[in-house]
């Protein structure tokens, strides 16, 4: 939906212009001041400005040069050539002089729109109808500007594409975005967190298995590669990969070619790799953690995503469609932000990134009252601690055995000391689904605390 962002600073005419262009299907926006303008929004994010040539105290072209590229449309009741040729040069896309026609306005946005498309990479979801992109990707600061480029560039190659990027800063729809725009986006597209699947699993689930290839296999089984074949492959938090499987995956780069677990015979298969990781490969191959001959591999084209507080300009716009997203799936409207939560948003640091702030709206979203998101509601300044150390696990011994917990927390650890002090004393004799269900929380979720504290998954040799 095209977004228009109206600045009048009389009230009625405000009001009746909102009117007219929502009942013609735009998601419209208004301010009575530049001031107000900057302050509560995004300007990059709009698709088309109209403004009134004369505001309290300020010119509206004023707004041409803070809109950093946006069409404004200039509007005025002292209709005169000087002040429409005046409006022109500074960089206005055009001149409507009041008073004005519905019609007319309508056919200049019209024109206007029909000259400026909606950009191949937005913000909501696929159209699973006809597989295009009509929006996945939010951004329009210079760093997304340079990410977009290179997603359209790299997309139509087979090129082996590495994504980096912090947790929540959109690497999974960057790979979406690549496979939907290439020459495989008929085909499969298999996405994996490699953090998520158990060590004993992991190869198993990527590479298949042959009946009785150990204690379980009944029958014979596809793996997620070969499921794969003649589509995309998206490997996430490839960092957390095992080495051994990490040996295997290599073989599919170089070779074309998968071996079943507990088979003996090679099957050819044809995949595009996409992978993706909050970690420093080239590091963790010095250190030997990772493979130093599958991160050349695999860095055949790097794309870098900004994390969120580094998209200044996005962040407010991004709200404002999340916004609407979370509203549509709620079946809320005409929800909006407060000053104050508008405020939170710019200034809060989201380590979390995009995942963070959508949770956060979609929270105030649910919680509002009187269609008002207030910073209180969207809870951005403390984090919520999610494990609860359970009453069994509170002991004075040390364990003796992994069904046993380790000592007892003194009265001020807190829940990240806990946390830290067991999984360090128990990784070495408890797999991570083990950890994961003593702590009382999910694997996904293990895992990211790990990364957040900076403590390694013990690798296997």
């Amino acid at each position: 939906m095209r977004r228009i962002l109206i600045l009048e600073d009389e009230a009625e005419n405000r009001s009746n212009l909102q009117s007219l262009l929502e009942e013609n299907q735009y998601h419209v926006d208004v301010a009575s001041s530049i001031i107000e303008a900057t302050e509560n929004f995004a300007l990059p994010s709009f698709n088309l400005i109209i403004t009134d040539l004369r505001l309290s105290g300020q010119s509206g072209t004023d707004i041409i040069q803070l809109a950093q590229g946006v069409p404004v449309l200039v509007m005025t009741s002292y209709a005169s050539l000087r002040s429409a040729v005046d409006a022109m040069k500074l960089g206005a896309v055009d001149y409507l002089a009041k008073p004005f026609d519905d019609v007319d306005i309508l056919d200049i946005i019209q024109n206007v729109f029909s000259k400026d498309p909606l950009p191949e990479l937005a913000i909501n979801e696929l159209d699973s109808d006809d597989g295009d992109i009509r929006s996945l990707i939010y951004g329009h600061c210079n760093a997304m500007t340079k990410v977009f480029r290179l997603i359209k560039k790299v997309s139509p190659t087979e090129a082996t594409v590495l994504i980096q990027g912090e947790t929540g800063s959109g690497k999974e729809l960057a790979a979406r975005a690549i496979h939907k725009l290439s020459q495989r986006k008929n085909q499969e597209y298999i996405c994996i967190n490699c953090a998520a699947i158990p060590e004993s699993l992991i190869e198993s689930e990527l590479f298949g298995h042959e009946k009785g290839a150990f204690t379980g296999a009944v029958s014979a089984r596809n793996g997620l590669i070969e499921a794969a074949d003649g589509g995309t492959l998206f490997l996430d938090e490839i960092g957390e990969l095992p080495l051994e499987a990490q040996a295997r995956l290599l073989r599919v780069l170089q070779e074309g070619e998968i071996r079943r677990v507990g088979s003996t015979q090679s099957r050819n298969v044809d995949v595009r790799l996409i992978a993706a990781t909050h970690r420093n490969l080239k590091a963790l191959s010095r250190t030997g953690q990772f493979r130093e001959d599958l991160y050349y591999r695999l860095n055949v084209v790097q794309l870098k995503l900004p994390p969120l507080r580094d998209r200044e300009d996005d962040i407010l716009g991004l709200a404002e469609m999340l916004l609407e997203k979370a509203s549509s799936k709620l079946g809320q409207d005409d929800i909006k932000f407060s000053p104050d939560a508008m405020k939170a948003i710019k200034e809060y640091h989201w380590p979390g990134n995009v995942r963070e702030l959508e949770n956060a709206i979609e929270r105030g979203t649910i919680l509002c009252d009187h269609k008002m998101i207030t910073a209180e509601l969207l809870d951005i300044e403390a984090e919520v601690d999610d494990i609860t150390i359970p009453q069994g696990l509170i002991t004075p011994t040390h364990p003796k055995s992994p069904h046993q917990a380790p000592p007892a927390p003194a009265k001020n650890l807190s829940i990240e000391d806990y946390f830290q002090q067991f999984v360090l004393e128990n990784q070495e004799r408890m797999n991570e689904t083990e950890l994961s269900r003593r702590l009382g929380i999910s694997r996904k979720n293990l895992w990211e605390r790990r990364q957040k504290l900076g403590i390694p998954r013990r690798k296997t040799s």
